[in-house]
């Protein structure tokens, strides 16, 4: 990844110019982020502004931040505690050992998850960015979240089956069972946790299209 990331990089990358899909009266209007923190999420996207492709440190950073940023964070939290709490999988305990053992596993398997999907994505000149329609009517917004749960944009703007997502999915639901505990380690399980992984895609792209106007009215109504 490291080799793609610096022979991709060039220098039109420090003028400013993003991608061939981007016109030249338009690329003023997108910030070049190329100095921002590598923890940094990415900014959101409109699907509605012109399409400027994610660069190779852009999809790095997406990497890092959709496995160890707070959000995903506070939901390994969540769910380790409620595996905690049911005791599932029985191997690992109804205890605080048992929570970070569930917690160690799903920040290791998100890690595996994202990097395929990362690497994948770069070869296959695959968007995993969410885009959003704010002004169009709640149906069509929910329906956008769960169509780019299973899509996702190519390096010309038009929008595919998520190939490196399918990838990461199945890939990684069935690698794990290499070193989860036996009652996790099967077919089922994995078919399972792939399942999981498109419904907790489809709650990520909910949240990042809703949350923006709620973070705004908040704001609104506290000034």
């Amino acid at each position: 990844m490291n080799r793609v990331l610096w022979a991709q990089a060039g220098p039109s990358e420090s003028k400013g110019q993003a991608g061939p899909s981007v016109p030249s009266d338009q690329q003023g209007k997108f910030t070049n982020t190329s100095s921002s923190s590598i923890l940094t999420p990415l900014k959101p996207q409109l699907l509605d502004a012109p399409y400027r492709p994610i660069t190779p440190q852009e999809s790095f950073r997406w990497f890092i931040t959709s496995t160890i940023g707070l959000p995903h964070r506070v939901g390994a939290v969540f769910l380790s505690a409620a595996g905690t709490a049911l005791d599932r999988p029985p191997e690992y305990g109804p205890h605080w050992g048992g929570f970070a053992d569930r917690y160690g596993m799903r920040l290791a398997c998100s890690a595996t998850g994202n990097l395929i999907e990362a690497g994948a994505g770069l070869i296959l000149r695959e968007d995993p960015r969410y885009f959003r329609v704010p002004d169009r009517p709640l149906n069509a917004r929910i329906g956008n979240a769960l169509k780019l749960g299973f899509t996702a944009r190519g390096y010309d703007g038009r929008f595919r089956p998520a190939y490196a997502r399918y990838m990461a999915a199945f890939g990684n639901s069935f690698l794990s069972n290499t070193w989860r505990v036996d009652s996790e380690a099967n077919v089922e399980g994995a078919l399972v946790r792939t399942a999981g992984d498109f419904a907790g895609r489809m709650t990520a792209n909910a949240w990042d299209e809703f949350w923006p106007d709620v973070k705004k009215r908040l704001l609104h109504k506290r000034n």
